[in-house]
């Protein structure tokens, strides 16, 4: 793959492999604590405790947009000025709000202690702290460590680290046991029933995802287990599952009605499902899919679109609309590249796409700017700015908030993408 700096000009590689612009200057993401605003939804019995600043508690809260009454699946272990002084021992005042925490809350069967920046500054030991509570507390409760620090994480990164911190969990897979199919990556219920059912149609019944809805439901791991990936940033987490012996079955990611067909093609193709059978359970659902888009695609055709690094769902969303709405892609910016997870979507995307890969904001900025896009989809800290220049925006954090994998999903993810155009054509009224 053809790298160059953010400092060269750009130029289209005459070799058959896209641009792709490398950069490592400034960056405007959320931490990895953030993905635990889906997450607590998920996993219904679990709960997280961040071990951070009262920065991490507001971060949260205001993410999270919870009332002050309300009693969510998280909260945080205040590290205060006692404990960055060495006046407190932060292992004993952790222990006490895990005690305080579990004898109010007996409802919690797996709790996850999530290091930050504070904990992780002040080498606070996570793991041989859940090691110490899981001997007390076991087999009542299970307690887990991951780091959703901003020091090394992207917001997105915070679930594929507490996905990996999962897989030791996940039971050993009786060598004699059927063939089984393991969706990867945190799906709405609705989105989980919907698969299910495609799967069950085509007869893949031994289906399981990870994470399950509760802590109990953990997936039998090993050679007999495939894996597909819903979501386009689980990199350690898949590192995992292959050292556990899983395969991985490597597909586009299951955005739009091409890319959930390729994907749901590669479990079928695993289990030996027929043609016929595959036709017969996608038609229909890609015949709404096609319907749902196509009532969006006169507004999106055409349209020029630039992404700025945020989420690592960039790649696969960019060949949604580029293929099934007809949007042009000036260029497609993501956090991290991990080519071999990402081929089949680069393949698909063709290699006259430029891509980046890291953050730059300054060069990035002033690349959009000269491109003249119609619609910049990027970070909260960016929109603002870019809206006030005349410049329609997408929020790329609705993008892992909203429902958007699957057939019945599709016509929702073109939407998301139609609305703020339609919102700047009104302004311009």
């Amino acid at each position: 793959m053809n790298v160059q700096s953010s400092d060269r000009v750009l130029a289209h590689s005459p070799a058959p492999e896209p641009v792709v612009i490398r950069e490592r200057g400034q960056r405007e993401v959320f931490c990895g604590l953030t993905a635990i605003v889906w997450l607590h939804r998920r996993i219904q019995d679990a709960f997280f405790l961040i071990v951070g600043s009262r920065t991490c508690a507001h971060l949260m809260q205001s993410a999270a947009g919870v009332m002050i009454f309300a009693e969510p699946r998280f909260a945080t272990a205040i590290i205060d000025d006692r404990d960055l002084a060495g006046l407190a021992d932060a292992n004993e005042e952790l222990d006490r709000v895990v005690n305080r925490l579990l004898e109010r809350r007996p409802e919690i069967k797996m709790l996850f202690l999530v290091g930050s920046c504070p904990s992780e500054v002040i080498k606070l030991d996570l793991s041989k702290a859940a090691e110490r509570l899981s001997k007390q507390f076991t087999p009542d409760v299970r307690i887990l460590n991951y780091s959703g620090s901003g020091i090394e994480t992207t917001f997105t990164q915070g679930e594929d680290n507490c996905l990996a911190s999962l897989v030791p969990e996940c039971p050993v897979q009786s060598e004699t046991s059927p063939a089984s199919l393991l969706v990867v990556g945190t799906l709405a219920d609705v989105v989980e029933d919907q698969f299910r059912r495609l799967f069950a149609e085509m007869g893949i019944v031994e289906v399981a995802f990870l994470p399950a809805r509760t802590s109990g439901d953990l997936p039998a791991l090993g050679p007999n287990t495939h894996f597909l990936l819903a979501q386009p940033f689980l990199t350690e987490t898949a590192r995992l599952l292959k050292e556990r012996g899983c395969n991985h079955l490597s597909a586009p990611f299951p955005l739009g009605e091409e890319g959930t067909t390729a994907w749901l093609q590669a479990a079928a193709t695993a289990f030996e499902i027929s043609a016929e059978v595959f036709a017969q359970t996608t038609e229909m659902p890609r015949a709404r899919a096609r319907r749902a888009i196509a009532h969006y695609r006169d507004q999106l055709d055409g349209k020029r679109l630039f992404f700025f690094p945020d989420s690592q769902l960039e790649p696969p969303i960019a060949r949604f609309l580029a293929h099934e709405t007809g949007m042009k892609l000036l260029e497609v910016g993501t956090p991290y590249l991990n080519q071999q997870l990402l081929q089949p979507e680069l393949d698909l995307l063709g290699n006259d796409v430029i891509l980046s890969e890291g953050s730059d904001v300054e060069a990035q900025l002033d690349r959009c700017r000269q491109a003249e896009p119609d619609l910049v989809v990027c970070g909260l800290g960016l929109a603002n700015p870019l809206e006030a220049e005349g410049i329609a925006t997408k929020w790329s954090i609705e993008l892992v908030f909203t429902p958007i994998q699957g057939y019945e999903q599709a016509g929702d993810l073109a939407e998301l993408f139609a609305r703020p155009l339609t919102r700047r054509g009104k302004l311009k009224v």
